[in-house]
């Protein structure tokens, strides 16, 4: 079984503001951005309503939100000025505030690094919300599998049929 990148969004929102430093390759001056972006990910895939309409995507007015294909958004970061209107405009409160900064940076995972396990985000989270360890899909558990390399321990809403 491989290891993944596992991050526990329950442990995670305990806290105030994330003391993680990002190991991100290309920019290692960039303190958390890296872990905000896995944040918001998380929060779109698992914890988003995926509204037939969302008023999300209507109060962006730098078209910056998108709702996708699969229903999931996708926030494009050049576009977005952080203003925080999809955030005010979520009735359900899925769009947290704090992962969208003005300036973001996309984890790449420390591919570099995935061998030796030394990834700084591990050492960094005061909660020890963030490992990489081999895991698998349980619904039961709460883990849910984001993306080929991400995993997350997260509420998953989920639309129940009427």
């Amino acid at each position: 079984m491989a290891k993944h990148l596992f991050i526990d969004i329950t442990k995670c929102d305990e806290c105030g503001d994330c003391t993680v430093k990002c190991g991100y390759f290309y920019q290692p001056q960039v303190s958390d951005h890296g872990v905000i972006a896995l944040r918001e990910l998380i929060a779109y895939a698992l914890i988003c309503r995926r509204c037939e309409n969302p008023s999300c995507v209507a109060a962006c007015r730098f078209s910056a939100l998108e709702r996708q294909q699969s229903g999931i958004l996708e926030r494009y970061n050049m576009r977005c000025v952080s203003c925080k209107c999809c955030s005010q405009a979520c009735p359900f409160g899925t769009i947290y505030p704090e992962v969208i900064p003005f300036y973001a940076v996309q984890c790449d995972y420390c591919m570099q690094k995935l061998s030796s396990g030394d990834l700084s985000c591990l050492s960094g989270c005061a909660k020890q919300a963030i490992e990489y360890k081999e895991v698998e899909e349980s619904a039961k558990e709460g883990i849910f599998k984001v993306n080929d390399f991400l995993f997350a321990k997260s509420p998953k809403w989920v639309k129940e049929n009427i």
